[in-house]
């Protein structure tokens, strides 16, 4: 369902990308690199997060970035915390392993680490653990409409 209603957004919101559902798992970032035969950072992981009023982000980052604490705090005035496995689910409708920043349910916010700028395209998933797209930077920030944020610690 989470990949039909990827395939459904990206009609609904006239983006051409190819979605690629490959033959391997893509649930990793490691998984994802080898299965495109690209970098590990290039993989846009995408974390689901609660903030401390309640609300649900989605956090998209470049595969090899980790949250630098102080960063994430000033930015959202709270500790980093992720959903459970049945709470991602829940909250995003897509599986752990297939979370990304399309077809998300109304409000959650889409926020867009700068690591992402680091590379000219990435890979985000596409609702599932086998499935992933390539963007380039600004495709991505326009697909998603996302806030741009630097939450993750200099890689």
């Amino acid at each position: 369902m989470s990949y039909d209603s990827v395939k459904k957004y990206f009609i609904d919101n006239n983006i051409t990308n190819e979605i690629l559902l490959l033959q391997e798992s893509s649930a990793t970032v490691e998984l994802a690199a080898r299965a495109l035969g690209r970098e590990p950072g290039e993989i846009a992981k995408s974390l689901a997060l609660k903030l401390k009023d309640g609300k649900i982000i989605v956090l998209v980052v470049c595969g090899t970035a980790r949250i630098d604490n102080r960063k994430y705090k000033d930015t959202f005035h709270c500790k980093a915390q992720m959903l459970t496995v049945e709470e991602t689910l829940a909250a995003t409708g897509h599986p752990v392993g297939g979370v990304c920043p399309f077809a998300l349910p109304d409000g959650i916010e889409v926020c867009l680490d700068e690591s992402l700028k680091k590379y000219s395209e990435v890979f985000p998933a596409a609702g599932t653990g086998n499935s992933a797209v390539k963007f380039t930077i600004e495709e991505l920030e326009n697909a998603v409409k996302g806030r741009w944020v630097h939450v993750t610690q200099d890689c």
